[in-house]
């Protein structure tokens, strides 16, 4: 097996000249191409480490990717509107999802919001079973870099459990 040497820190830059590397075939690639590595290396995870430590992984995965994201796309933001409208069409105009906020009080340090149509679920047999553990994550870097505090982040609703959106539940963590 081949090994490399990835960056200690996930960067935006780390993820390559997408228009050097693609020129034909460009940034986009169709849905299912993205859940079949997703699920073929959740499936391999959990095999091999089970299913509480896969979704650790995959939630610090997600962390490290919206603390990233949140570098890249939404830093410089004062205002918690201005915020919550830049990550709303970074998300759409990347066809990651559709975010709504339900909720948002820093103070307190409580956000709920929703995300429909996103890449892991929507459209997906009812399982029973939450599965966006990777938006959980990703969701409490970009929090975290924004507010500058800690969030735990749990999603309350799924496509997977018969509702028609993701519903998470973002807490500041003491």
């Amino acid at each position: 097996m081949v090994q490399n040497n990835p960056p200690e820190s996930l960067d935006w830059s780390s993820l390559g000249n997408i228009a050097l590397g693609r020129p034909n075939l460009g940034e986009f690639t169709r849905l299912e191409v993205y859940r079949l590595m997703q699920y073929s290396l959740r499936e391999e995870m959990e095999r091999l480490l089970g299913r509480e430590q896969t979704s650790r992984i995959f939630y610090q995965a997600g962390y490290k990717a919206g603390l990233a994201f949140h570098k890249e796309f939404l830093s410089q933001i004062d205002l918690l509107d201005n915020f919550i409208q830049r990550l709303q069409n970074a998300l759409r105009e990347m066809k990651i999802g559709v975010m709504h906020v339900e909720e948002a009080d820093l103070k307190a340090g409580r956000i709920v919001l929703t995300i429909s149509e996103d890449l892991d679920c929507s459209g997906l047999p009812e399982s029973g079973e939450a599965l966006c553990t990777f938006d959980e994550g990703f969701i409490a870097g970009v929090l975290e870099s924004y507010a500058g505090r800690p969030f735990r982040v749990r999603e309350v609703d799924c496509w997977c459990l018969g509702k028609r959106t993701c519903r998470f539940v973002a807490e500041v963590t003491a």
